[in-house]
Order: C-alpha cells, then sequence, then structure tokens
C-alpha cells in the first residue's frame, strides 16, 4: 500500500467509494502487547467519526478497571451530555453482562462465554453498533467454548454497515481466512524479558 494506494484494484463492479466504505472484519493476533490496545484506537477514532461502539471483553478480569474502560465510559458520557462522539458500551464478563449469571467453574465461564456471543449475535442482527470491539475473544474459540465456524458465518453474513474488530492470540486459522484485515504483533523486545512488571499508563 504505497501512500495509502491499494496494489491491487478488483474488477468486482464497485465504485472506488463503495470499495472504500465496505465495513471491515478485522483481527489482531500474535504474542505481543498491543493487540487490544490498537483495536481501542479504532474505537477511538470511530467515537470521533459518531460511532456506536461496543466493546465486550471475554477474558480480563471484571476486577481489572484498564485506562481504556475509564477514558471510554467518559466519553460515552461525554456524547449523551453533549452530543459530541457517539455512544459508548463496555461490557465485561461477570460485570455488567446481565445474561451471565454464574461464576466459578469452567463451565459457568463456557457457558457465559456462549451468552455473551449469543448477546452479540442478536445486536448484530438488529445492527446496534458501528463498531465491535471482541477484545480476547479468540480464546473462547481456541478453547471450544464458542464455536468458530458459528462466529464466521455470523461476522461474514453481519447486515447492513458494521465493523468488527476481534483480539486475541493463537487466531484460529479459519478466522483469519474469513478477516478482512489481519495483524499479527510480533515480539521483537519486551520488559518482561528482563523481569520488569506491567506499569501504569503503559499496561493500564
Amino acid at each position: 500500500m504505497p501512500k495509502g494506494q491499494p496494489s491491487v484494484v478488483p474488477k468486482d463492479g464497485l465504485t472506488t467509494r463503495q470499495r472504500r466504505n465496505r465495513p471491515l472484519l478485522m483481527v489482531h493476533t500474535g504474542e505481543m502487547k498491543g493487540k487490544s490496545t490498537a483495536a481501542f484506537g479504532m474505537a477511538l477514532r470511530g467515537w470521533n467519526q459518531g460511532w456506536d461502539i461496543g466493546v465486550f471483553q471475554f477474558v480480563k478480569s471484571a476486577k481489572w478497571k484498564v485506562g481504556e474502560e475509564s477514558a471510554f465510559k467518559a466519553l460515552g458520557e461525554l456524547h449523551t451530555a453533549t452530543g459530541q462522539g457517539g455512544p459508548v458500551e463496555w461490557h465485561k464478563m461477570g460485570e455488567g453482562w446481565s445474561w451471565s449469571r454464574k461464576a466459578g467453574t469452567e463451565e459457568d465461564h463456557a457457558a457465559d462465554a456462549l451468552e455473551g456471543w449469543r448477546e452479540i449475535q442478536r445486536r448484530i442482527a438488529a445492527q446496534t453498533h458501528d463498531l465491535y470491539v471482541l477484545d480476547e475473544f479468540t480464546y473462547p474459540m481456541k478453547w471450544g467454548w464458542v464455536d468458530v465456524d458459528e462466529v464466521v458465518e455470523t461476522l461474514t453474513n453481519r447486515p447492513g454497515h458494521q465493523y468488527v474488530v476481534i483480539t486475541g492470540r493463537n487466531a484460529d486459522q479459519r478466522l483469519l481466512d474469513a478477516a478482512d484485515l489481519v495483524t499479527e504483533m510480533t515480539k521483537v523486545k519486551h520488559p518482561m524479558d528482563t523481569g520488569q512488571k506491567g506499569q501504569k499508563g503503559i499496561e493500564w
């Protein structure tokens, strides 16, 4: 993509504008940090465009207050008060997910993850959000809690103009094949390699 120009222009009958505005299915995977951070950066740009943002975290502890969560909740409040940007919803397993009633065992977590995915399917069918951030959603698929083929079918056949970005390590090849944009975060160096733990402002 030299200077932002595509290297190939397909003969698909679409105009440049139609092709440019086609909603994307995106995956951020790989072993290095930054997958969620990049997705939240997309969400921030979408919010600035007035998009309705839906964030759904599947693995991070409900007790872990990440900086992006606080920031996006504040942006959602700003939109409600002033109309600036777009609306924001942020959901985590075990907190704010009214359809997640159990906790404790792996079976409970698997059931919660599946019902969380069912709620996302309902929202996609209803075209609720403009951008869905499915944070660490690769793990429920890897663990067999959510069917990969069903996810691919739902996301590739989603109606309207809805963007989806999925984060997490070990993304299934079927998901990668279906995605329009795939980024792999490759580790070159990390402070943890020298025994340094995460820092506020950097990791949370």
